[in-house]
């Protein structure tokens, strides 16, 4: 990678150049081709990367023409062609920090990222408009396809900045339920491993390696940012099964290190798998070495490879590595750190294998004509098909998916709830939904959502969320009426019912047709109701569907009133910084559609309110509430 390159002064500067025409030329080739590199984004990010490496493509014509003709550049094209520099420069940063960046951070930082996608197209837009194309050597068609891209350029830079809403209502579910270890929370945790590709050990290991570097680029400080970025990594290895929760390494919050944020630690000294200092490292058949405690791990999961280099293990024997284990205690030793006492062993772990072996006879008991006995197998089912994937796939693998289904209808309250959670507890297993779904569980469930104990009516909440996340059944549950109750427990349900009912109701209104059936139900009087108890803390939750419901005409024309506009303006005047981001963000698609809406927000005096946030609120509020003053401009 070349190194940054060295721009000429500014307009008001002395005007010097600071180098040569050719070389100018031949740095924002440089510049431009490196920045092309790069051919793998982050998920979140790919579809601007892949926007802006085109538009990078469509401007290499125009500088190569001008090499190979090498005319002498006036005042006034030297500084255009600077700034076009400038904007490759940050382009390129912009380009290397979605190949190789955190995934989390990213995702977590989306909006704003969209941003510097948005500050680098009015960067590259503010350089080709003045370009003085007459006083240069290029051709006809060259000046057309560049004239042509910045039109593109024009425009998208005023495209108003959107982010992927399924995504952040995901993130705001995990980090405000920390306390809920449900497998309902489980199930979005799945989705957000797939979406940010963090399902492997290797994904995760470079994610570790990627979030270290932004934390040493931070110099070590620990913000708010960073603390939820650690701990989605941490939520993400559980799932995965991977044992190490502190993405610093074992040793990395002691006292010694606390001291010394700069020392580095040697590689060979991390396990591959935890990416923690090895405290009993042994030799696997492949000739890596590894943790003790993490290669048995990997091995009693049932794998037969090398974790780091995928070759099949001639043998399942650890060799101790003393010479190893000697040079890192002299380490230690030398840079004063004290490594971390091995935890034991848990006790529960050597019941394993005899919970598994007790899973087929237990869903034997499911079709037991005595309900004592059903009681037992399902309240045990349940209970086991939330430790573990191995024990939710023996559970399927034993029939239990189809003996679960029959009991659903059973008239008992109890076998009743223990029957809806177990499928819940299945549900986080993909081809488990599919199993569920096409056993025809999905009209059980809403009856219990219906009629059901209210614990029973949580989780059939939770549930139908969990399967929705495949797509076709979003619409199988909005036409099996499964709307109508989730509206319900919204409104009159359990705290936690109220909960369980938004996140599934956010998740189905995600398809357009349900969108119409969720306003027919009376969602919008239950979601503003919602908003008015300041108990229930569930505000942002409530934006955000409605943020949802506010594309399609018809759920808009029952939002958009003034009574609501109110509300609003209430939210963006005296809520959290997070209400007030969601309520921006509502006020300005509404407003966006309908300008005298915001012209009637406005007379409650918001633009001071606008004007304050666009300073000091929250990144993302801070761009919405800037949108929205230019668009209340265009109202007068």
């Amino acid at each position: 990678m070349p190194p940054p390159m060295m721009l000429p002064p500014s307009p008001g500067d002395s005007g010097a150049r600071d180098m040569d025409d050719e070389d100018l030329v031949e740095e924002l080739l440089a510049t431009v081709n490196s920045a092309r590199a790069f051919v793998d984004f982050r998920r979140t990010q790919r579809k601007e990367c892949a926007n802006l490496l085109r538009w990078l493509q469509l401007v290499l014509p125009l500088l190569e023409e001008l090499r190979d003709s090498a005319p002498p550049l006036t005042e006034d094209a030297y500084h255009r062609l600077a700034l076009l520099g400038r904007a490759f420069s940050a382009a390129r940063r912009l380009l290397r920090s979605c190949h190789d960046g955190s995934k989390i951070f990213l995702a977590l930082e989306s909006e704003a990222v969209l941003g510097r996608f948005r500050s680098v197209y009015e960067k590259m837009n503010s350089a080709l408009d003045g370009m003085p194309y007459s006083e240069l050597a290029i051709s006809d068609e060259v000046k057309e396809q560049v004239e042509l891209m910045n039109a593109q350029l024009t425009r998208c830079k005023k495209r108003t900045d959107t982010q992927d809403i399924e995504l952040s209502m995901d993130l705001m579910v995990i980090l405000e339920n920390r306390d809920d270890e449900r497998n309902a929370d489980s199930a979005i945790l799945e989705r957000l491993a797939k979406k940010l590709e963090l399902q492997t050990l290797a994904d995760l290991r470079a994610e570790t390696m990627a979030i270290k570097k932004l934390i040493n680029e931070r110099n070590g400080q620990s913000g708010d940012c960073t603390k939820q970025i650690i701990e989605l990594l941490n939520k993400f290895k559980e799932v995965a099964g991977v044992d190490e929760k502190n993405v610093l390494g074992e040793v990395s919050m002691t006292k010694s290190l606390d001291k010394c944020p700069s020392l580095m630690i040697p590689n060979d000294f991390l396990c591959p798998i935890t990416l923690a200092i090895m405290t009993d490292p042994v030799i696997v058949a492949s000739g890596q070495t590894y943790e003790r405690r993490s290669i048995q791990k990997w091995l009693d999961s049932g794998e037969r490879t090398c974790p780091k280099t995928r070759q099949p293990l001639s043998h399942l024997s650890l060799a101790p590595n003393y010479a190893l284990k000697n040079l890192i205690l002299q380490w230690c030793d030398k840079n004063k750190v004290e490594l971390q006492k091995r935890e034991p062993e848990p006790v529960a772990e050597q019941d394993e294998q005899q919970r598994g072996e007790d899973i087929p006879s237990l869903v034997e008991g499911l079709s037991s004509i005595h309900l004592d006995v059903q009681r037992k197998a399902v309240k045990r089912i349940r209970m086991l098909s939330k430790e573990c994937p191995e024990n939710r796939t023996l559970v399927a693998d034993s029939g239990g998916i189809p003996a679960l289904i029959g009991l659903l209808a059973c008239r008992d309250k109890k076998v009743q709830e223990n029957t809806v959670t177990s499928l819940l507890n299945l549900s986080i297993d993909e081809s488990n939904k599919r199993h569920i779904t096409r056993g025809g569980a999905i009209p059980l469930i809403i009856e219990i959502l219906r009629n059901g104990s209210a614990e029973a009516q949580e989780n059939s909440a939770a549930t139908l969320f969990s399967l929705s996340m495949l797509d076709e059944n979003k619409l199988t549950i909005g036409r099996l009426g499964g709307i109508a109750p989730l509206v319900e427990l919204l409104r009159n349900g359990t705290v936690r019912g109220k909960k369980d009912a938004a996140t599934a109701i956010f998740n189905l209104v995600l398809n357009q047709q349900n969108k119409a059936r969720a306003t027919q139900a009376g969602i919008v009087p239950a979601l503003l109701k919602i908003i008015d108890d300041k108990a229930l803390n569930m505000v942002d939750e409530a934006l955000s569907i409605f943020l949802l419901l506010s594309s399609h005409s018809a759920c808009c024309g029952e939002i958009g009133t003034p009574p609501f506009m109110e509300k609003l303006v209430r939210l963006i005047k005296e809520g959290t910084p997070k209400n007030k981001e969601c309520a921006l963000s509502v006020l300005l698609e509404l407003g966006s559609k309908n300008k005298p809406l915001l012209v009637h927000a406005l007379r409650f005096g918001l633009h001071e309110d606008l004007s304050k946030i666009a300073k000091t609120g929250t990144s993302r509020a801070q761009r919405k509430a800037n949108s929205l003053i230019q668009l209340a401009r265009k109202c007068y």
